[in-house]
C-alpha cells in the first residue's frame, strides 16, 4: 500500500480502515489491481493514497494538527487557512463598481493585506479592527508585494485567543531596555530636570504604558515596546553625538528625547490593535505631551518646594511641540532652539533608518532588487544585486 499525506500523520493500517469504510470489495479489484482516492478528513487533513489489497482494519491513528504558519513565513502561491487579528478593515469598490473587503491581517510576525472580492456590507459589519477572523485564501505577489486573495472569512470568538500571540513585539528584552533608559537619564545633572525625570520614572502607570505602547500605528517601531526601544536608541545616539557639540544644553536634549513622544501613551491604543484613541485623534500626542509635562512639573514643585523655572519649562515644551520639524508633518512650531533642532534631527534619523532597514529586511520579493513602493517614504528602496527588469526601478522626475 502506498499513500501520500499532505498534512497530519496517519498509519498504514489506518489507511486500510478508510479503504474498508468506503466499501471497496476486493473482488471488484482483482489481484494486483490498485485505485487512487482523494478525500477530506476533519480539520482539513487531505490524504491521497493508493491501495492494492485490503488488510485488516486496526484502530485509527491520531491525526496531528497543522503547525501555524506566521505571516513572515508566507510565500507566493501558498494556501492560507488560519486565525489572524484584524488590524484594519475597509469596504471598497473596484473599477467596475463591485464591492470588496480590504483587510489588514496581523500576527506577531507582521501584517499582510487580504482582499475578499464581491463582499457585502452585511459581512463587513460582522467584525471590526481588533477582532479575530479565520481567513482562508491564497497568497500571491502583486506589484512586488505579497497579498492574500481571500475565499472566505469567519469571525472567531476573542475569548479563545491570546492577543499577545497576534501583536508584533520588540525583539529586545523590555527589562533591559528599562534599565538602559534609567542609566542614560541618570546622567542628567540640572536639578529641576533631574527631579522631573525622577517623577516620571516613579510613575508606575506611566512606565508600564511606556513599556507597551508602539511608537506609531504603522510606520516606525510599530510594535509592542516600540516607543521604549526608540527612546533608548535616541539616548544612545545622543551619548555619542552630543560631545561633538559642546554648545548644546546636554541635559535639555536628553530630557527632550525622553519626553518628546510621551503623549503617545494616551494618543494610541494598543490592547487589541494599534489605533488612535478619541483623545489622540482630536488633540494629538504633542499637545497631550505638554499637558502631561505640566502635571509633572507641578509635582516637581511640590516635591522641591519651589517653582519650576519658566524659561526651562518653555524650552522643554518647545522641544515637544517642534520635534516633527515642520508644519507639514504636524508640528505647530518650527524648531527655534539648538536643542529642539537636535531632538528633531535625531528623532528623524532613527525613525527613517528604522523604516528603511525594516523594509529591506522584511521584503520577500526575490525577483527584484527593489522593494515595493513605500507610501510613507514616497519611494522604493534599493536592496542590492542586479535587477533585470527596468520596470522595477523608480522613475526619474
Amino acid at each position: 500500500m502506498k499513500f501520500l499525506l499532505r498534512s497530519g500523520k496517519i498509519s498504514e493500517p489506518s489507511a486500510a480502515c478508510i479503504d474498508a469504510a468506503l466499501g471497496w470489495a476486493s473482488a471488484d479489484r482483482g489481484p494486483g489491481a490498485h485505485q487512487a482516492i482523494a478525500f477530506t478528513l476533519p480539520m482539513s487533513h487531505h490524504i491521497l493514497y493508493q491501495s492494492q489489497a485490503k488488510p485488516p482494519c486496526p484502530p485509527a491513528a491520531k491525526v496531528l494538527p497543522m503547525a501555524r504558519r506566521y505571516i513572515r513565513q508566507l510565500l507566493d502561491g501558498d494556501s492560507l487557512d488560519d486565525v489572524f487579528l484584524v488590524g484594519d478593515k475597509q469596504l471598497r469598490t473596484n473599477r467596475q463598481g463591485n464591492p470588496y473587503l480590504q483587510i489588514e491581517l496581523r500576527d506577531r510576525s507582521g501584517q499582510i493585506t487580504g482582499r475578499l472580492w464581491n463582499a457585502t456590507e452585511h459581512l463587513s459589519r460582522q467584525f471590526d479592527s481588533g477582532d479575530f477572523i479565520q481567513a482562508r485564501g491564497k497568497v500571491q505577489s502583486f506589484q512586488g508585494a505579497l497579498q492574500v486573495i481571500l475565499s472566505s472569512v469567519t469571525v472567531v470568538p476573542s475569548e479563545k485567543m491570546d492577543v499577545a500571540d497576534f501583536l508584533p513585539h520588540t525583539e529586545q528584552d523590555l527589562s533591559k531596555l528599562q534599565e538602559k533608559l534609567k542609566q542614560a537619564l541618570n546622567k542628567v545633572q540640572q536639578p529641576n530636570l533631574k527631579a522631573l525625570v525622577q517623577v516620571f520614572l516613579m510613575d508606575e502607570r506611566f512606565m508600564a504604558s511606556l513599556a507597551k505602547v508602539p511608537a506609531g500605528v504603522r510606520n516606525h517601531h510599530a510594535y509592542v515596546g516600540g516607543l521604549l526601544e526608540h527612546i533608548v536608541k535616541l539616548l544612545e545616539i545622543a551619548d555619542r553625538v552630543l560631545p561633538l557639540y559642546p554648545g548644546l544644553d546636554k541635559d535639555l536634549v536628553l530630557v527632550g528625547l525622553f519626553l518628546h513622544d510621551l503623549g503617545k501613551v494616551r494618543e494610541l491604543t494598543f490592547d487589541r490593535s494599534f489605533s488612535y484613541t478619541d483623545e489622540g485623534q482630536l488633540i494629538g500626542h504633542m499637545v497631550i505631551g505638554v499637558e502631561m509635562l505640566n502635571e509633572k512639573m507641578r509635582e516637581v514643585e511640590q516635591l522641591v518646594g519651589e517653582k519650576f523655572p519658566d524659561e526651562l519649562a518653555w524650552r522643554l515644551k518647545h522641544v515637544i511641540l517642534a520635534h516633527h520639524g515642520s508644519h507639514e508633518y504636524g508640528s505647530p512650531k518650527l524648531p527655534m532652539t539648538p536643542e529642539a533642532m537636535a531632538v528633531h534631527c535625531l528623532d528623524n534619523l532613527d525613525a527613517k533608518l528604522h523604516s528603511l532597514l525594516r523594509d529591506i529586511r522584511e521584503d520577500r520579493g526575490s525577483t527584484s532588487a527593489w522593494t515595493p513602493y513605500n507610501q510613507a517614504l514616497q519611494r522604493k528602496l534599493y536592496k542590492g544585486g542586479v535587477s533585470t527588469n527596468a520596470e522595477d526601478a523608480p522613475l526619474e522626475d
